[in-house]
């Protein structure tokens, strides 16, 4: 595991909560003090938090399960989509869809439609249809690539949840939360901690911030990708330009 440097957290601003008004009375174990009216984060919590996180993140990649990065923030969303694609991972970072946990038999038959549209405009096939016909499909095409493009490989539930602002994802973490996936989160002094399994103490508005702690998180399951035994004699043909092995 990469070290956690307390330079970096504090450099990135992590320790900068919301206004004191605004706060959660259920974060307070988590907050150090009041500055300018402006909560500061305890930084040993915010330590504490993301080693247990990337403990268990390492320990759910080597088992070979997937880990669904959600954070659809504008903040979050363009770093989200990088380290995620880096590490392998399924990722939503535009509009959190309604079942796409408890109704996933529907997303996967969505994911479909997408291949066949794609499949449409790679032979030049949807040049037969009619122009209305053609932007029609072409319409559906951009909406179901725009939503659901960061999950087509995921061909399964994941294990767990990685949420930038729980507040924000409430309704991906109520999902997880039926079907029992765990859900790490890094959380701000305004949301209710009592939602996530791992809460990740920290600034979640910040570019800077949330970048550091999703680096830390994504070093961590690529260590235990690393760890699997025999991936590689498994996964060598097709497994180039996938963002996510499969695994069986």
């Amino acid at each position: 595991m990469a070290e956690i440097v307390v330079k970096e957290i504090l450099e990135a601003g992590v320790h900068y909560g919301h206004r004191s008004s605004r706060w959660n009375p259920k974060m307070r174990p988590y907050i150090y003090g009041r500055r300018n009216q402006i909560h500061i984060i305890d930084i040993k919590e915010t330590v504490r938090g993301l080693i247990r996180a990337k403990k268990y993140l390492l320990k759910v990649a080597a088992q070979g399960s997937l880990i669904l990065f959600v954070g659809t923030k504008r903040q979050a969303a363009a770093s989200l989509e990088e380290l995620a694609t880096e590490c392998g991972m399924p990722f939503c970072t535009e509009r959190w869809l309604g079942g796409t946990l408890t109704n996933f038999r529907t997303v996967r038959s969505r994911l479909k439609r997408l291949e066949e549209l794609e499949e449409l405009r790679e032979t030049g096939e949807i040049e037969t249809y009619s122009k209305k016909m053609q932007s029609t499909l072409m319409r559906e095409y951009r909406k179901i690539y725009r939503n659901l493009n960061g999950m087509r490989n995921m061909n399964r539930l994941p294990e767990c949840l990685v949420v930038i602002d729980p507040g924000k994802e409430k309704n991906a973490v109520h999902e997880a939360h039926l079907l029992g996936i765990k859900v790490v989160a890094l959380i701000d002094t305004d949301a209710d901690p009592d939602v996530v399994d791992l809460p990740i103490p920290g600034n979640d508005d910040s570019l800077r911030s949330i970048r550091l702690i999703t680096e830390h998180l994504t070093d961590a399951i690529k260590q235990g990708k690393s760890m699997r035994p025999n991936e590689p004699k498994k996964s060598d043909p097709a497994d180039e330009p996938k963002p996510i092995p499969t695994i069986r």
